[in-house]
């Protein structure tokens, strides 16, 4: 009793730090898990920017800046590419071929 006459915020700190406290068995390892977690997910994500900076140098830069000012430059329209599809395809002689289904016994000879 008489560290409590001496000490009298001992006993606040013990009923805080009570074995019984939820939040030491619970909440705090809870929080370190979230806090700990965000850096630890820092440091991996920054990994793949770390990598893709060691292996790419300034040509490649430069070569991936032309490409980029070409594909900048040329007007892609759903009209054009039917143009280059087009050419490639045969459009005007076709025929239907009807493949067999997996239920089906496979005949060679049909159509």
């Amino acid at each position: 009793m008489k560290n409590h006459v001496v000490f009298p915020q001992l006993k606040k700190i013990r009923l805080f730090v009570n074995n019984n406290s939820n939040f030491f068995k619970f909440g705090l390892p809870f929080l370190i898990l979230i806090i700990g977690g965000s850096f630890g997910l820092k440091e991996f994500t920054q990994v793949r920017y770390d990598k893709f900076k060691k292996y790419t140098t300034k040509e490649d830069i430069e070569a991936l800046e032309k490409i980029d000012q070409r594909k900048k430059n040329e007007k892609v329209t759903l009209e054009s590419e039917f143009e280059k599809v087009k050419k490639d395809i045969d459009l005007e002689t076709w025929t239907i071929k009807r493949v067999p289904r997996p239920w089906e016994p496979s005949n060679n000879d049909s159509q």
